[in-house]
């Protein structure tokens, strides 16, 4: 017969079940709900640099084109795919997806900014 030896604790709390399930429950912080709120107002040509006529138009024009590009790649990892899920529902590219992952968010995580998205998007009705 064997035994688990848990005299290493002494008297030390040990996680419960319930709470082990409670931290595996997928949640967004604050500020990444508020990058999913501002990525629906991004399009598509926000995932791509501009190209060299474009620089140059503006340029001449005087017109500066905003970079809605965030700072911490983390954050611009979730307006990516943020972005993509406002635009082409749950079809997301397996390189976002991997680059999702890669910046440290879990799949619970992506299920729950798809459920997000498709809620409001649902609620909103068609996208214009």
């Amino acid at each position: 017969m064997a035994y688990l030896d848990l005299s290493h604790l002494r008297g030390r709390s040990v996680a419960a079940p319930r709470d082990l399930i409670q931290q595996a429950v997928a949640t967004l912080s604050n500020l990444e709900w508020q990058v999913l709120a501002l990525a629906r107002r991004d399009g598509l040509s926000s995932l791509e640099l501009p190209g060299r006529w474009s620089v140059l138009i503006a340029r001449i024009f005087g017109r500066e084109r905003a970079n809605p590009r965030l700072a911490d790649p983390r954050l611009e990892a979730l307006r990516r795919i943020a972005v993509l899920a406002w635009h082409k529902g749950d079809s997301l590219p397996e390189h976002e997806i991997a680059a999702f992952h890669a910046a440290g968010y879990s799949a619970e995580q992506l299920g729950l900014v798809l459920d997000h998205v498709g809620g409001t998007a649902s609620k909103a009705g068609p996208a214009q």
